[in-house]
């Protein structure tokens, strides 16, 4: 009786959260301009989406800002988050402690006070608001998942690992590309996936930073079209195409984990 409880509470889960994204996708394959209303299968809104649909409202253009911005945030914030997962790696005792709560704040702190905070502190320092403050502000908040994901593979890494490779006649250069950086190769593409996701999927932040210039993302986009009483339907197609790479690369990078966890124990 338990294991059938269990099997049906997550059966319910899984639906709750799976049914609105399959209902998107299912709908974004009809030519209605109203979600639910089923006329037939047509992928006129795909071709409106690649050939249309950003002349018209900048649908495109909010996609490509979005982009842009999410690699250069996810990229910088990967190499930040690395470095200071070194350093936090070495430190040792109440000065590691502190600086882990330090590193955790970030990521329980609600996003509309890190953008208000952070839209202060452009102001302050008059920053130019547009890309250069909206990518500052994504890689404030995506550094600490970074360091997060690192830290699991420092930990398992032979502490002494750096210094044998200098012993061995390697450079500090040489001893950090080819020995160090390799074993964290799996925290820092997870690290590099979470930032761009996040990235991706922030609103307040982007929100408050962007200033008045007109720039748009995804989120704000969206955000903007639902104020006018309604979704553009476009986006249909959008949500169900970004889902399923997102996806893709999930399934991925699982199966290389596994893959490598069998040879490992082989």
């Amino acid at each position: 009786m338990k294991k059938l409880l269990c099997k049906t509470y997550l059966a319910i889960l899984l639906l709750l959260l799976y049914a609105p994204i399959i209902f998107i996708g299912v709908f974004s394959f009809t030519e209605s301009k109203v979600l639910g209303n089923w006329t037939g299968f047509s992928t006129e809104l795909y071709e409106n989406l690649f050939f249309e649909a950003g002349s018209g409202n900048g649908l495109l253009r909010a996609i490509e800002n979005t982009f842009i911005i999410a690699l250069a945030a996810a990229f910088a914030s990967t190499i930040l988050g690395t470095v200071a997962a070194m350093g936090l790696k070495n430190l040792k005792g109440y000065k590691r402690r502190a600086m882990q709560f330090m590193n955790n704040i970030p990521m329980i702190n609600p996003d509309i006070i890190t953008g208000v905070s952070l839209f202060l502190l452009f102001l302050f320092l008059h920053v130019t608001q547009g890309y250069v403050s909206v990518i500052l502000a994504h890689i404030t908040f995506c550094t600490p998942y970074v360091v997060l994901s690192v830290m699991p593979q420092l930990i398992q890494m032979e502490p002494n690992t750096y210094e044998v490779a200098l012993d061995l006649g390697a450079r500090p250069s040489q001893a950090l590309w080819k020995v160090v950086i390799p074993q964290l190769k799996g925290g820092m593409i997870s690290g590099f996936i979470l930032a761009f996701t996040m990235s991706l999927d922030d609103f307040a932040v982007t929100f408050f930073t962007r200033g008045t210039i007109g720039l748009e993302t995804l989120s704000t986009y969206i955000y903007a079209d639902a104020r006018k009483g309604g979704l553009t339907p476009e986006l249909r197609p959008l949500m169900t195409l970004i889902f399923l790479v997102v996806l893709i690369l999930l399934l991925v990078r699982n199966i290389r984990i596994n893959r490598n966890t069998t040879k490992a124990k082989a």
